[in-house]
């Protein structure tokens, strides 16, 4: 069994594992399938007031964290593997980017806080910078734990069925095909019936694969029309 090392940088290690400690996740860490260490930027810093950060060189609002401090904590790890930070001006996390994650024994993780880190420490340890998304969060430890429970759940033994992973959003390009239960009629508060489309209850496999594929190039066409257009592009 193999173990996946994520060493975090953080100014609040209280804030981990977070959800990463429940559901397949938090199995998987209790049978060490994957592990991490937590290590408190802070503690790192000198002076009576332990402080973190100074003023952004050429003005302007918030504050920066220092380069010496967190090249400090860096430092005191054992093993460093592959550096991330978390930024949201860095390369966007896709499903390839996840999925060679987890390929690393060991990654490090830099979460930062206030207005981001001195461009100096990044530069110096080949930080590469990856974001969750378009949008600014307070701090990188959210990020942090969305990008590694992505990496997580592909992680031999983690998941159930084997296949699942094959199946889902992104993996193929495609976005995913709806899913659905029973019972195989519901009534919803509005007083409408649904069903289960025929194809899904028909027991022919042939068939219910097509259906599938048809309705994640559908989604994928109406929802994003980005993927659908780079999918197209793979086929030529």
């Amino acid at each position: 069994m193999s173990n996946w090392h994520v060493n975090i940088l953080t100014l609040f290690p209280e804030m981990f594992p977070g959800t990463l400690g429940m559901s397949l996740s938090g199995k998987a860490l209790d049978k060490g399938m994957w592990s991490y260490d937590c290590t408190n930027i802070r503690d790192h810093a000198t002076g009576i007031h332990k402080s973190v950060d100074d003023t952004p060189s050429g003005g302007g609002a918030g504050m920066v964290m220092r380069a010496d401090i967190i090249e400090s904590a860096l430092l005191s790890l054992p093993t460093q593997g592959r550096k991330i930070y978390m930024s949201p001006r860095g390369k966007p996390l896709t499903q390839q980017l996840v999925q060679s994650l987890t390929k690393e024994p060991v990654i490090t993780v830099l979460c930062g806080r206030y207005e981001g880190v001195d461009q100096r420490l990044l530069d110096a340890h080949d930080f590469e910078e990856i974001s969750i998304g378009d949008y600014v969060l307070s701090g990188g430890e959210p990020a942090a734990m969305i990008m590694m429970d992505a990496c997580i759940r592909l992680l031999d033994g983690v998941m159930g069925n084997a296949h699942t992973p094959d199946e889902e959003s992104f993996a193929s390009g495609l976005l995913e095909y709806p899913h659905y239960t029973r019972p195989s009629e519901w009534t919803d508060t509005n007083g409408v019936t649904r069903t289960i489309p025929d194809v899904l209850t028909s027991g022919h496999h042939k068939n219910i694969e097509k259906w599938r594929q048809e309705q994640a190039e559908n989604i994928t066409q109406k929802n994003r029309p980005d993927l659908w257009e780079a999918y197209i592009n793979s086929k030529k």
